[in-house]
């Protein structure tokens, strides 16, 4: 079920009629992703204002409201405070720690809040249910952040696919390329580490992909096998001489996964390991850095961190009608764009996030696009990805257009079911079949 007009009617006396005013936005959660929504919907073509901030951590709520004139009043340091008072804005950016997506969502849905949520949905099926529950009994939309959609070149990418140019899909072969210190960065040291703190790896780093994959084939998946483990970032796999931290390692300099490696150079040289290097220091000085690295979770040896989260992984998937994909998600790549081919019964199409070529069986012609828009990384905005999400968000909820969402909470709690059965499927070592 896409998203409905009557879905909009609590924002609007007329469901479908745009707002004579800015679209309000109050935003729970002052982190990476949430700063980078707020940052891409107040500079998009549609009006937008920000009424309210919710963030634990003092200074970057106090940085984030004085930047967009969010009264004192009305910056908290929990999103349940802001969720606990009557309704301050039109809609809500959830961009909280995964664990509390369920109770955020039931919260804002129950005041009236269309919500933008940051992915993965929620932690089980179950959870999920309860939200896409909760936003239909409140008659409320969700988006979750399904960014992969709404790239430039996916666009381009489901309209050749729909459009039969290689003919009938029969399958697809799609890599998630995590990069190794990006993997080192979120999921060894950082917040996605540990599956008791938020998740397994298939649900925080690749229920974009599944949903994506879902998204080109246009049917729902039948079955699901997969097979992956932990295989690297292990005590015993740790180089002699190896210290419990980066200061003070004696193999630090010859290590790919040195914390310096990353943040000082994020620090010293910007680009995209400065994305990583804001969230590992306060402040981007030396001095922080330093202490960060010195003292901090982001400094500690990839060997002696207190990760359990796989570091590579696959998934066989089955589509209704037979078409099948084989997915992959490996920590040991270059940081580059995903890789993707698409085999149909009248050609292929070879895909990167950027390029698109086109191999023709009738005429044995090769046809190339040039998507050209920008690097395929969180810190790159994900291809185009995240501002075409929010540019549809805030159009769709200021001009009564919910033909621009590409998913509601149904597909996006169908294409989590998914994620949830491959893990199943892993755990088992057993074919999951879905109803």
């Amino acid at each position: 079920m896409t998203v409905t007009a009557q879905q909009f009617s609590n924002l609007r006396t007329h469901p479908g009629l745009p707002l004579a005013r800015p679209l309000t936005i109050a935003l729970a959660g002052a982190g990476a992703r949430g700063t980078g929504y707020a940052s891409l919907a107040t500079a998009s073509s549609t009006p937008v204002q920000l009424t309210a901030v919710a963030e634990p951590r003092t200074a970057r709520r106090d940085e984030l409201a004085e930047r967009y004139g969010i009264p004192a009043g009305q910056r908290f340091d929990d999103w349940r405070e802001l969720a606990a008072l009557p309704r301050l804005a039109d809609a809500v950016i959830i961009a909280v720690q995964d664990a509390q997506h369920l109770e955020a969502a039931e919260a804002f849905a129950a005041r009236g809040y269309d919500i933008l949520l940051e992915k993965p949905m929620a932690l089980s099926a179950d959870e999920c249910d309860r939200i896409a529950a909760a936003t239909e009994a409140a008659r409320v939309s969700l988006t979750v952040c399904h960014v992969l959609r709404y790239s430039p070149y996916s666009v381009r990418l489901k309209a050749l696919v729909d459009s039969g140019r290689i003919g009938d899909l029969v399958g697809i072969e799609h890599l998630e390329p995590i990069g190794y210190w990006h993997y080192a960065h979120s999921y060894v040291r950082g917040n996605w580490r540990r599956e008791d703190l938020a998740s397994f790896t298939l649900l925080t780093k690749s229920c974009h992909d599944i949903d994506w994959l879902g998204h080109l084939v246009g049917r729902p998946v039948t079955a699901v096998s997969s097979f992956g483990s932990l295989h690297h970032f292990r005590p015993e796999n740790a180089p002699e001489g190896a210290g419990e931290r980066c200061v003070s390692c004696a193999v630090e300099p010859d290590c790919p996964y040195s914390a310096r490696k990353l943040y000082q150079v994020g620090l010293r040289e910007g680009g995209v390991k400065r994305y990583f290097t804001r969230i590992a220091s306060d402040e981007l000085t030396e001095e922080a850095v330093g202490k960060a690295i010195a003292e901090g979770p982001y400094g500690r040896c990839v060997y002696r961190s207190d990760n359990d989260v796989v570091d590579h992984q696959v998934v066989s998937l089955q589509y209704e009608g037979g078409a099948t994909v084989a997915f992959t998600l490996s920590a040991f790549t270059p940081q580059e764009n995903r890789h993707t081919k698409i085999f149909g019964t009248g050609g292929q199409i070879t895909g990167d996030g950027r390029t698109i070529e086109i191999y023709d069986f009738a005429t044995d012609e090769r046809t190339v696009i040039d998507t050209d828009n920008g690097g395929a990384s969180a810190a790159e905005g994900h291809g185009g990805g995240d501002a075409g999400l929010v540019e549809a968000f805030v159009r769709a909820h200021h001009e009564g257009r919910p033909d621009l969402l590409l998913s509601g909470a149904e597909e996006s709690r169908d294409s989590h079911r998914v994620v949830f059965a491959a893990e199943r499927a892993r755990r088992t070592g057993h074919v999951v079949r879905l109803p």
